[in-house]
């Protein structure tokens, strides 16, 4: 597989994304707009037209759950623990520093790479990766921020609330859709096949050119120091953890191949917004979120190479 050929196109968008906002041509606030888009209808529509069509007994790898997850875990815990043992940091700043080297862009990055790269069939891990970030990572970094009691949403986040915000998740919606109709077997009609894929056709375009638009360089001179080593973690030691279990867990070469693409991913913007929320290390997450989206782009170029071997069987 010519790795190059195909991942620089896909990193090209990103660019003239920032080009674009960079030069001026269009405004930086148009890429809330398309993240948007992305986010709540191009997505959706892509993640239930392709688990809808899946049989049922696909739709589970527990393996996949196991190195993706598990991954995650263990390098939010790696961060985690080290800044909460120090005086210095609170529950709620360790929270934080943990899940920005942890929560992974799977659904604005990974999700269009590797449908880009590999096609239909890797949608189906990175939707489950997706899920997990939305249905897990999320939610727990909330609990132990308002656990904290340092928060500016006080007492607002409550377990009902929480979790009909996880259900009414786009993602999580979609996928939980899409699983009922392929646990109950039935077709989609061709005429509603062809809308969802039209749809699901601008994802890509869409989320990749978004993150280049509103990719910032101001946040980086904050906290460059530790936003650098969050970024060592997120970007090369947690692909790395999710490779060794994967490949010790007998995990398939196609999920491998996403599960470690899913983790090598930026930081997840959900983090800078939870940052915000709660008004702790702003800077530092908005830094590392600057930081990772742009070294992605030789980190991620250098994991396919290395996962280009593996007997993926797709296009």
């Amino acid at each position: 597989m010519e790795v190059a050929g195909l991942v620089l196109p896909v990193f090209a968008i990103i660019v003239t994304g920032w080009l674009a906002g960079w030069l001026g041509y269009l405004s930086r606030s148009l890429a809330d707009g398309l993240v948007q888009f992305a986010y709540n209808v191009a997505m959706p529509a892509l993640l239930f037209v392709t688990i809808a069509q899946e049989p049922a007994r696909n739709l589970l790898e527990w393996r996949f759950l196991l190195a993706f997850g598990g991954g995650s875990l263990l390098c939010f815990a790696l961060v985690f623990l080290p800044a909460r043992a120090g005086e210095a940091h609170d529950l709620a700043s360790s929270t934080m520093r943990g899940m920005t080297a942890a929560m992974t862009n799977t659904g604005l990055v990974a999700l269009p790479i590797l449908h880009a790269i590999y096609g239909q069939p890797a949608v189906l891990p990175a939707a489950v990766a997706t899920v997990f970030v939305a249905a897990v990572m999320f939610p727990a970094t909330v609990i132990l921020l308002e656990s904290d009691k340092s928060g500016t949403l006080g007492s607002k986040a409550h377990p009902m609330t929480l979790a009909k915000q996880i259900v009414l998740n786009p993602m999580v919606l979609s996928t939980l859709l899409g699983l009922a109709w392929a646990i109950a077997g039935l077709p989609i009609p061709a005429p509603v096949a062809a809308y969802l894929n039209i749809i699901a056709a601008a994802l890509t375009p869409c989320a990749l050119f978004a993150i280049g638009l509103g990719l910032s360089v101001e946040g980086l001179r904050a906290n460059l120091a530790a936003s650098l080593v969050l970024a060592a973690v997120k970007l090369m030691i947690m692909p790395a953890i999710v490779y060794g279990i994967a490949v010790a867990s007998g995990l398939n070469p196609l999920y491998t191949v996403a599960a470690v693409i899913c983790a090598a991913v930026p930081t997840a913007k959900t983090v800078y917004v939870l940052a915000h929320a709660y008004k702790v290390e702003e800077p530092l997450v908005a830094g590392t979120v600057s930081i990772t989206t742009m070294l992605s782009v030789a980190t991620l170029l250098g994991w396919l190479y290395l996962l280009s071997e593996l007997p993926t069987g797709t296009r």
